[in-house]
């Protein structure tokens, strides 16, 4: 298995500066399974089975099935004194197959306990080798790519997940295409008509690689890409600023690019929902780390993916720790969003999956155990930010990183709160810790 990695620098620190790191993507094909919806208590329901009929779109490699399955149910405004659910995103940079067997893991993980995730599909994925010059990257020489183009057995295996995430309920969104992070040609350089292309490059290997492949054979994904596509991840968080004008004028909802955020809740930004992975404490350290795999390889083990094995224990518990304690500290103070990245990788022996895995166990028992905890997608979140009344919203980002709510949610959220300053706060200030930089 071929293993491409792209590191950009983040600074992140809470007292002192921690080196973090950000890397590409990979996947594996499994049969369909049923996924259990969230029923309004957001407990699994009974799975649903029932085959959609497909109108096909293009060349064939979408189409047209109808309402996306198992959704969970319509969100509705918070009412007075109501505390906000805690929500909880796992998403996945790349979501590429390469047989290493973690995409269907994470599939299965996800329908055991009713929960749902983003997929950032990278288009290349989707493209096979042969035709690489058909990609003309910004800046970049055509077909050049910084993470490699997969074998056809993988790009079949991509596929197959692929269907099987879009129809048991998750999300699929962008990571672009070549993952471009250093040097003239990368994306945090490009132009807003640079991403542009980029996107336009992205959708087109999406839903053109029957063409591509020519495997008329191969089902169709079951979803119009064009209208599943709201929200992406760019390549080592860069480029963002560019790149929202574009997202904006093609109608995205949010945007999950800004590195270094913290655990508040959420604004607009150019009047896009800007979701950033989070800076969350650090056991046994004084500074806080970014809520991604590979910003925690990069503080265990100076950015190796082989590390000496004996310390892959400790910092497999480490790496759990930094999740659970993120979630407990939004949980139970300011109910802040918690956004968590990942990659299909096995570096460090794959104790980073290991920890994913038991962080979303953990967060799991807790909805088990009666609190209002919710396992969703970007897209599922935003449509729920997206029926509340900006005035509660902009209370909400009033709360700091692990505040709790003064005179508990009954107090705080129990009376109708002032609409003034509402506008900017919506569209306002990006609260970002300090030292973070892209």
């Amino acid at each position: 298995m071929r293993t491409f990695t792209r590191r950009g620098i983040l600074g992140l620190s809470a007292g002192a500066a921690a080196a973090v790191g950000l890397a590409a993507c990979r996947s594996h094909a499994s049969p369909k399974v049923a996924h259990a919806v969230d029923g309004p208590s957001g407990t699994p329901a009974a799975p649903r089975t029932a085959e959609p009929t497909a109108r096909l779109i293009g060349d064939g490699s979408t189409s047209y099935t109808g309402k996306q399955p198992h959704q969970p149910s319509a969100p509705v405004p918070l009412e007075l004194g109501q505390a906000p659910p805690q929500f909880v995103v796992f998403s996945w940079d790349g979501a590429g197959e390469v047989g290493n067997g973690l995409f269907p893991r994470f599939l299965d993980l996800a329908q055991q306990h009713g929960a749902y995730m983003t997929f950032f599909l990278s288009g290349l994925y989707l493209l096979p080798e042969s035709k690489k010059r058909l990609y003309d990257p910004p800046n970049n020489p055509r077909g050049a790519s910084d993470i490699g183009y997969l074998t056809d057995e993988h790009v079949r295996a991509t596929l197959a997940n692929v269907r099987r995430a879009w129809s048991e309920g998750h999300e699929i969104g962008t990571h672009f295409n070549g993952h471009f992070c250093g040097g003239r040609g990368s994306v945090g350089n490009w132009t807003p008509q640079q991403w542009r292309t980029e996107i336009d490059q992205a959708k087109a290997f999406v839903k053109e690689w029957r063409t591509n492949t020519g495997w008329t054979e191969e089902s169709p994904l079951p979803f119009d890409y064009d209208k599943e596509l709201v929200g992406g991840r760019t390549p080592c968080l860069l480029g963002q600023d560019s790149l929202l004008p574009t997202a904006r004028e093609l109608g995205w909802r949010y945007d999950a690019s800004s590195p270094g955020g913290r655990q508040v809740w959420p604004a607009k930004k150019e009047g896009v929902w800007d979701l950033p992975l989070q800076q969350i404490p650090f056991p046994g350290h004084s500074f806080e780390v970014l809520s991604m795999d590979y910003n925690m390889l990069a503080n265990q083990s100076v950015n190796s993916t082989q590390a000496p094995a004996y310390n892959y224990p400790a910092w497999r518990d480490q790496a759990t720790q930094a999740y659970i304690s993120g979630f407990q500290r939004a949980y139970e103070s300011n109910r802040a969003p918690f956004f968590i990245g990942n990659h299909f990788e096995e570096w460090n022996g794959g104790i980073y999956m290991d920890a994913v895995e038991k962080a979303l166990e953990h967060i799991a028992e807790e909805r088990e155990s009666g609190g209002d905890v919710r396992l969703v997608s970007f897209r599922q979140f935003t449509d729920w930010l997206d029926v509340q009344r900006p005035e509660v919203l902009a209370q909400l980002r009033g709360l700091d990183v692990g505040q709790q709510p003064a005179g508990g949610w009954a107090g705080f959220l129990g009376s109708e709160p002032s609409t003034a300053g509402t506008p900017e706060a919506t569209e306002g200030s990006d609260r970002r810790g300090p030292g973070a930089a892209a």
